[in-house]
C-alpha cells in the first residue's frame, strides 16, 4: 500500500522558518507531480507548491519569494521549506503524489499523507 508520511511542522513565531518532509513508500514505480497543500479551519484546502521534476515547480502567489519546495525523486521525497512565516501560515499541511504504482496493473495513483499543523503565532 502506498503511503505518505509527513514530519516537520509545530509550533513557531512569526518570522521564524520551518521545513516540511514528505516521504513516499510501498509499491511505487514513479510519482509524476508531488505538491503540497493547506487547509485552515473553515477554509478551501489549497495548494500551496507543486514540483513536477527537480527543476520544474509553482507557488501560490501568498507565499512567493517565502516558500521553496524541493523534490528528490529517486528517494519519493518532497520538501517544503517555510520561511518568514506568518499567521495567516497557520493550517494542516498536506502532501500530494501523483504516482504509478508497481503493481502488475500499472495504476495510477493520487495519494495523500495524513497532515501536519503549522501554526505560527504573532
Amino acid at each position: 500500500q502506498v503511503q505518505l508520511v509527513e514530519s516537520g511542522g509545530g509550533s513557531v513565531q512569526a518570522g521564524e522558518s520551518l521545513r516540511l518532509s514528505c516521504v513516499g513508500s510501498g509499491p511505487i514505480r514513479r510519482i509524476d507531480v508531488m505538491a503540497w497543500y493547506r487547509q485552515a479551519p473553515g477554509k478551501q484546502r489549497e495548494l500551496v507548491a507543486s514540483c513536477t521534476n527537480e527543476e520544474t515547480t509553482d507557488y501560490a502567489d501568498s507565499v512567493k519569494g517565502r516558500f521553496t519546495i524541493s523534490r528528490v525523486g529517486a528517494k519519493n521525497t518532497v520538501y517544503l521549506q517555510m520561511s518568514s512565516l506568518k499567521p495567516d501560515d497557520t493550517a494542516v499541511y498536506y502532501c500530494k503524489a501523483d504516482l504509478w504504482t508497481t503493481d502488475l496493473s500499472s495504476r495510477r495513483l493520487t495519494a495523500w499523507g495524513q497532515g501536519i499543523q503549522v501554526t505560527v503565532s504573532s
